[in-house]
């Protein structure tokens, strides 16, 4: 999973960044710091893997990974060609959702590229930026488009919806926004990689004493949070600064840190889950001496397209999936006990993987 951090310069965004991958981005008090994107990849915590590995005795564990990507603080214009221009928006194409960091909080020292804290107007500023890329994306398909519609049917209708979705933007409307039920139409749309049409997740970022009643109080996020209901977002509340704290400090501190806070999860682990549900992912697991691994699959996914994860052959040649539960597996103690009980299930072709399902694959290539 890839996901991409915008937000406008001093909202925290790098902050937030470094302290998610600890990968030490530049960080300071001025806009276009970050003229490169960083990119870090991290590890998905989940506890279930250690209890396994311990289990089986394994040898390593391999978590699922996600990997974020850090734009540079875009400003109105970025389009056009503003601060450091579009380049850092064709960073964000192949990602797989967008986080949007927010500032919501006060602060003299740091300054804020428009003079005030107002999160709705940030989130516009931001949009509109996304929106001017996609149609300058769209104008160059439509120009291809037109020279071949003439005599090419097919081109001809791919044309008419360039030209709906163009307008649909125009509006100042975001491309997720566009529907249509033509199987066609929503294969195009995927192959235009709009920017707008990427899932979105807020990442509220506010002063230490908002963290432990989740921002209630604070208008600023409840502003988002309504925003976010409408547009079928997900938000989350972090403290970059803090979080950029914990970040620096072993497991068994970082519990006690956080349990001082009022808090039972990191902004990493907020992140994560929120971007698991916008996305419809779970993860199936792997389990043996050799190695304790976690999947990442979207939830529908059947058993041999699970297999493919793994390894194509898996896929082509797949038989059937041994599956216990790992809920099942941890109420008998160990597989031969889960196995005497019936829990340990053989499933077939039309198998849909649940999240959890620890699986061994057998195949036939």
């Amino acid at each position: 999973m890839k996901l991409g951090i915008v937000g406008l310069p001093n909202v925290g965004k790098s902050t937030l960044f470094n302290s998610l991958t600890k990968a030490g981005a530049e960080s300071a008090n001025y806009p276009f710091c970050t003229i490169d994107p960083n990119v870090g990849v991290v590890a998905v915590p989940d506890k279930r893997l250690d209890v396994l590995g311990e289990m089986y005795h394994t040898r390593r564990i391999v978590p699922a990974a996600i990997e974020f990507v850090d734009i540079a603080g875009l400003v109105k214009g970025a389009s056009k060609g503003e601060g450091l221009g579009n380049q850092f928006l064709a960073n964000i194409r192949e990602v797989d959702a967008i986080v949007h960091v927010v500032r919501c909080f006060e602060d003299s020292n740091i300054v804020h590229v428009d003079g005030s804290i107002n999160p709705l107007r940030d989130i516009e500023t931001i949009n509109l930026e996304l929106i001017f890329s996609d149609l300058e994306i769209l104008e160059r398909r439509i120009a291809k488009t037109t020279k071949v519609s003439r005599n090419d049917k097919a081109a001809a209708k791919e044309l008419e919806l360039q030209k709906r979705i163009k307008a649909h933007l125009e509006e100042g409307r975001m491309a997720k926004s566009f529907t249509t039920d033509d199987e066609d139409e929503i294969a195009w749309m995927a192959d235009y990689n709009l920017l707008t049409a990427k899932p979105v997740i807020f990442a509220a970022n506010v002063a230490e004493e908002d963290l432990a009643d989740d921002a209630v109080s604070n208008a600023g996020v409840q502003a988002v949070r309504g925003y976010a209901a409408e547009e079928g977002c997900e938000v989350f509340v972090v403290c970059a600064q803090i979080e950029q704290e914990i970040a620096e400090l072993e497991d068994e501190e970082k519990k006690m840190f956080l349990e001082d806070l009022g808090l039972s999860e990191s902004g990493l682990e907020k992140l994560i889950k929120a971007s698991y549900r916008l996305l419809g992912l779970i993860s199936y697991l792997t389990a043996g001496e050799p190695e304790v691994r976690a999947w990442t699959i979207k939830a529908g996914t059947k058993a041999p397209q699970a297999a493919g994860k793994i390894h194509s052959d898996f896929e082509r040649g797949f038989i059937r999936a041994e599956i216990v539960s790992y809920d099942d597996l941890m109420a008998c103690g160990t597989h031969a006990a889960a196995k005497e009980k019936g829990l340990v299930r053989l499933e077939g072709k039309d198998y849909v993987v649940q999240d959890g399902d620890i699986i061994l694959f057998r195949f036939n290539v």
